[in-house]
């Protein structure tokens, strides 16, 4: 009998100490969990065209290290010109079809189709395009920091301002 109190009373504080230590976290998982409704959505960065909407996940995209995940919302139509990162890119679509293709020129006929639960890793230096087909909303997580280099400088849309 005191073996199965003990038992009893140990399983007890344990359980007593999970439920503690979710309602401790409960507040501190407002900055880190959101539902589609909560995303913080912005405005995209100026090395991406206007008329994008991006919001930040996790860590901080620009930073010399660390991890990163955003979240790109894009019009239908909506264009990325060819371009590279120097660190591994990983995507995953979650609403719409995203339309990627490879290579240094931008050509719709030959992009693949990615429909919404898609997911893609782009090594370092591969060059790549793509484009919305209909609203489109796509996952991208990595290493900091998040760099786009362009196949042609004058696609940059950073540098026509």
């Amino acid at each position: 009998m005191k073996r199965n109190t003990s038992g009893g009373l140990a399983l007890i504080a344990l359980l007593c100490g999970t439920l503690l230590t979710v309602a401790a976290h409960s507040n501190s998982s407002e900055k880190n969990a959101f539902t589609p409704d909560s995303i913080p959505w912005g405005p995209a960065p100026p090395f991406v065209a206007g008329g994008a909407q991006l919001a930040v996940l996790e860590g901080n995209p620009s930073a010399r290290s660390g991890d990163y995940t955003v979240r790109l919302k894009m019009p239908d139509g909506y264009r990325i010109a060819p371009h590279w990162h120097p660190q591994r890119e990983n995507v995953s679509v979650i609403s719409g079809t995203f339309k990627v293709g490879m290579g240094d020129r931008f050509d719709e006929g030959k992009m693949a189709d990615f429909p919404a639960g898609s997911f893609a890793f782009l090594d370092p230096g591969m060059h790549h395009y793509a484009m919305a087909s209909g609203e489109v909303v796509v996952q991208v997580h990595g290493r900091s920091p998040l760099q786009f280099n362009y196949v042609n400088p004058e696609d940059d849309p950073g540098r026509k301002k």
